[in-house]
């Protein structure tokens, strides 16, 4: 689906240039010719994912636009650009802090502001989309992620990361320390992709107390390993010492009956595409869920891998668990 950007902008030529530029690049562009009109479009529902919005306009300036803009629930976390001729600093700061999210200044560079626009549209969708409990990206980043490598018939390694025992640490100890584990998780996650990877690599909560990381085939198994090792050393934290002495904590079956779990540990599901194997994101999914499946069999911490090899060359599946 296009990017709707609404240019707010008193003078029309300045309309024309800017929906020539933006249109050249995918967007599709709704005008107003002043701030009014801006405002009964937005309460028509015309819905945009971008304001370009001039700051100098007659009825009602910029300020007032971007004001009533985060005043209305509908419209609050609309991105909004203002564009204006006026360079002065406390017009700057006014502007931001009045809600816009950025500022440009009257001449400006056509690359530059393509280069925000898309800076900023990329920005919403993932505040959009991130989880509120970890603030990483959601399930629609993950797709993209995952699908742009595959277009692009890049060698990628995806790990497929899942808490086990979850639900009766969840049970025994309460939703306020899971939440807490939850997030422990994915700064571990965070920390070790940025310690063994690099700085386009992808960290992603597909939800619950499942979540995801996207790097090369040659750190992903530093990774995985980095993950698995640090969940192990450091989650004891989150259990009680009479169960840390037990190595196990207090359960109850989806039927109600008393019983006993193992203590929390994760499976990392790591499937290793060498050579453009996958044609769609919903085929690594599958492969790695698979992959989880088999490594929850294991106990305790544990990496399981696939490798998945161009077709000129023997495919070799290898699964391994690191205990």
């Amino acid at each position: 689906m296009e990017d709707r950007i609404l240019i707010v902008d008193d003078e029309p030529h300045i309309r024309r240039i800017l929906r020539y530029l933006l249109e050249q690049q995918g967007y599709t562009v709704e005008e107003a010719g002043n701030g009014q009109e801006a405002i009964d479009l937005l309460e028509q529902g015309i819905n945009p994912d971008l304001m370009l919005l001039d700051l100098m306009m007659p009825r009602m300036d910029g300020f007032q636009v971007c004001e009533r803009v985060r005043q209305n629930p509908a419209t609050a976390q609309l991105p909004v650009i203002m564009v204006t001729a006026k360079g002065e600093v406390s017009d700057r700061i006014r502007g931001l802090q009045g809600g816009a999210n950025d500022y440009l200044t009257k001449p400006y560079d056509n690359k530059e502001l393509l280069a925000r626009v898309h800076n900023l549209l990329q920005w919403s969708r993932s505040q959009r989309d991130a989880n509120p409990l970890t603030g990483l990206p959601g399930n629609q980043a993950i797709e993209s992620a995952l699908q742009q490598c595959i277009a692009e018939r890049r060698s990628f390694a995806f790990m497929y990361v899942d808490i086990d025992h979850f639900k009766a640490f969840n049970d025994c100890y309460g939703y306020q320390r899971g939440d807490e584990l939850i997030r422990f998780t994915a700064r571990i996650l965070r920390e070790c992709t940025e310690e063994f990877g690099e700085g386009d690599d992808f960290v992603g909560h597909i939800g619950g107390d499942d979540f995801c990381v996207i790097t090369s085939v040659e750190r992903g198994e530093q990774i995985g390993e980095c993950i698995a090792l640090r969940f192990e050393k450091e989650s004891i934290q989150f259990i009680d010492e009479e169960h840390l002495r037990a190595g196990r904590i207090p359960a109850r079956s989806r039927q109600g009956d008393s019983g006993v779990s193992d203590l929390p540990s994760v499976t990392v599901a790591l499937v290793l595409d060498e050579g453009g194997e996958f044609e769609h994101w919903a085929r690594v999914s599958d492969a790695a869920a698979e992959l989880k499946s088999y490594g929850k069999s294991l106990t305790g911490n544990s990496v399981v891998r696939e490798r998945r090899r161009p077709a000129t060359v023997d495919p070799v599946n290898s699964q391994e668990s690191l205990e």
